[in-house]
């Protein structure tokens, strides 16, 4: 699968399965060699951002806001090959859209309160240069940035 076929695909997808592949594809773009602790971390992010409004209603919207997550920052060729990190991507995703519908009292956190991350494979961004992350998970930092 290519990630501007896939991206296409969500675009005309119903709401709910839409959300879950653009939730997935960001979760296997940007933490599918993490563990699944990680993966599932990412994907509350994306969820923390989509309940603030502040990036968009919906998930894909969210998740293809310029430059914050993986599917803006790769080019739309990238190949999602690896089938066994797509399953577990997709299932990570179906169980946080699943967690994220329930009250907020009720859901599970990986990582309260955090709406951005950041891979340490990179170069920490400016946000994130005097702030103590709240969570590290695999090679990515987690923090709650105002």
């Amino acid at each position: 699968m290519h990630l501007a076929w896939l991206m296409w695909l969500a675009a005309i997808m119903p709401p709910h399965l839409s959300n879950q592949t653009c939730l997935a594809t960001t979760v296997y773009l940007e933490a599918r060699g993490q563990p699944v602790l990680g993966q599932k971390a990412v994907a509350e992010v994306a969820m923390r951002r989509r309940a603030s409004g502040l990036w968009g209603d919906n998930v894909c919207s969210v998740v293809n806001a310029p430059k914050q997550f993986a599917p803006t920052l790769v080019p739309p060729s990238t190949s999602l090959n690896n089938l066994v990190a797509w399953k577990r991507a997709w299932n990570i995703a179906g169980k946080a859209l699943v967690n994220w519908s329930l009250p907020s009292s009720e859901r599970t956190y990986v990582v309260p309160g955090a709406n951005s991350f950041y891979a340490t494979s990179i170069a920490p961004p400016r946000w994130a240069q005097d702030e103590a992350p709240l969570a590290v998970i695999g090679s990515h930092r987690f923090y709650a940035v105002n």
